[in-house]
């Protein structure tokens, strides 16, 4: 599974806390945008946040970032007290068994590892969504537009 991060939808997070019933007390996060997580249970909600804390459902990305799917997080998060830095995204996407090394292997993915975390993080949660395919496509060393959609044949 993956989590998309880089797809606003219109939604804020004052609309979805006031449809899950929370009152986001935080209004600085009022009207930042609910990101597509995918196509794949698309009421199901994701948070991707610095630090990683301590959350009753979150797995471990790094020593520093977690992703969390339970209440307790938005509960903190509408009262303040939720964690410093946070995506927050709706759905994901999914692959059937092999599926996804498949699509690696015929290179349907650009795949990156940054030299540090903090590059990672700084691209996360620092980057605006529209500049964040480009500043990945930086650590490979090249400009996206550079890109054809178009096949060529040797």
């Amino acid at each position: 599974m993956g989590v998309l991060i880089n797809r606003p939808t219109d939604m804020t997070f004052e609309i979805l806390f006031d449809k899950i019933n929370l009152d986001l007390q935080n209004k600085a996060l009022a009207d930042r945008p609910v990101l597509y997580g995918g196509p794949v249970q698309p009421e199901r909600g994701f948070v991707l946040h610095q630090p990683a804390g301590e959350w009753d459902s979150s797995i471990t990305i790094s020593d520093k970032v977690a992703l969390t799917t339970s209440k307790d997080i938005l509960e903190a998060v509408a009262q303040g007290n939720g964690p410093e830095k946070l995506l927050l995204s709706l759905g994901y996407a999914g692959w059937s068994s092999g599926q996804l090394e498949q699509e690696v292997a015929q290179n349907a993915w650009l795949s990156v590892k940054p030299k540090d975390l903090d590059t990672l993080n700084k691209i996360l949660f620092d980057t605006p969504h529209e500049e964040q395919l480009n500043a990945a496509m930086a650590l490979l060393g090249f400009d996206p537009a550079m890109l054809s959609d178009v096949a060529g044949h040797a």
